[in-house]
């Protein structure tokens, strides 16, 4: 297991002990496969976008060796086009189970790489991963529409799907920052991207009509908040909007209103955003409430929780949902390279339309 030592930064009142933070930690290293690759959990299957969230994880728990290989699994398994295939099968990496490419799922290498640069300084590392990141953007901002949103994905065949989602590409919207970043630490600048960025964060900020409506789903609440293409008193307006509607008191944030049904995930990446907007008190009390989840022999959280039913559901102790409470607890906890991506005050904005 983790030592406790290594994990002193992730303790959190109510949240996490230096004890429970390493087997938590130890939990994800667990589900790691030797060749790097980070499933949701054995015997299921790996997308790109969740690996890359619990190798974000590793990072915060200054486990770089295992987080190195999770990034090496993606070099090598990026497709000639730039992309990752939307899953692929647990034990077999080679083998996709779903030959789709969600946009937002290809774009996240950049937030991981230049989390994983700030939490180690591995110049090396960068120089290795910069063509990944070079293709995967670009693959991305071939979707890109004239609103400035982006369409969330291409099907198996090829056919790009024009539809955006709000969450997607608020995700995209802090990749593409992060990839401006590693571009400027390179000294290669990007400014297609940089005019890329700027139309996405307009048409996120004003545009909600260019995305398809799925204000259903909490991540369309918060995500904006969480990719900081929305800020300030803007995004604290936002996220107290529709506090009751989404958060239930003790239990965590419903994934979907008005479903009976908390999610850690979810719940972990609000408070995220919380923390984001200055609100740390709220989010350590989103992060307490969702202890319940807690698996006690792993370490791991279980996906979510079905209040009505009093039932744990689904079944599945998922690597990601660990990572996500993890990259939350390093937040609040100080983690400079954490609180660097999410908090974005370093990362290059875009160039707004119109603005030259």
């Amino acid at each position: 297991m983790t030592s406790p030592e290594r994990t002193e930064h992730l303790v959190l009142p109510g949240v996490l002990t230096a004890s429970q933070a390493a087997h938590t930690v130890a939990g994800i290293l667990a589900v790691q496969r030797a060749d790097g690759a980070i499933p949701w959990f054995r015997g299921h299957h790996l997308d790109p976008w969740d690996h890359t969230e619990a190798a974000m994880a590793l990072d915060a728990a200054g486990e770089h060796e295992a987080a190195t290989r999770a990034y090496e699994w993606l070099v090598r398994h990026q497709n000639p086009d730039g992309s990752w295939y939307a899953a692929y099968h647990d034990g077999d990496s080679t083998r996709p189970t779903d030959r789709g490419a969600e946009t937002n799922f290809v774009a996240y290498i950049a937030v991981g790489v230049w989390h994983h640069y700030l939490a180690t300084g591995d110049e090396g590392f960068l120089d290795r991963t910069w063509p990944a990141v070079l293709a995967a953007i670009e693959y991305v901002l071939a979707l890109q529409q004239p609103g400035g949103q982006i369409g969330w994905k291409r099907e198996a065949d090829g056919t790009a799907v024009d539809d955006a989602l709000l969450t997607g590409s608020s995700s995209i919207y802090q990749a593409l920052r992060c990839a401006l970043a590693i571009a400027d630490e390179r000294a290669e600048p990007q400014p297609d991207w940089e005019l890329a960025a700027g139309a996405l964060g307009h048409a996120l900020r004003r545009h909600p009509e260019r995305f398809l409506d799925k204000n259903r789903y909490s991540m369309d609440w918060y995500y904006p908040v969480l990719g900081g293409a929305v800020s300030g008193p803007e995004a604290k307006a936002r996220l107290e909007a529709d506090w009751d509607r989404f958060v239930v008191p003790g239990l965590g944030v419903r994934c979907v209103d008005p479903n009976p049904w908390v999610t850690g995930g979810e719940s972990a990446e609000l408070a995220l955003a919380l923390w984001v907007t200055g609100e740390s008190d709220r989010a350590l009390e989103i992060l307490q409430s969702v202890q319940h989840l807690r698996d006690p022999e792993t370490g791991l959280y279980w996906t979510g929780y079905v209040f009505d039913d009093d039932a744990v559901w689904p079944r599945e102790l998922t690597a990601w949902t660990a990572g996500s409470l993890l990259l939350a607890v390093a937040a609040l906890g100080g983690d400079e390279a954490t609180t660097a991506v999410f908090g974005g005050d370093r990362l290059p904005r875009g160039l707004e339309p119109g603005c030259c």
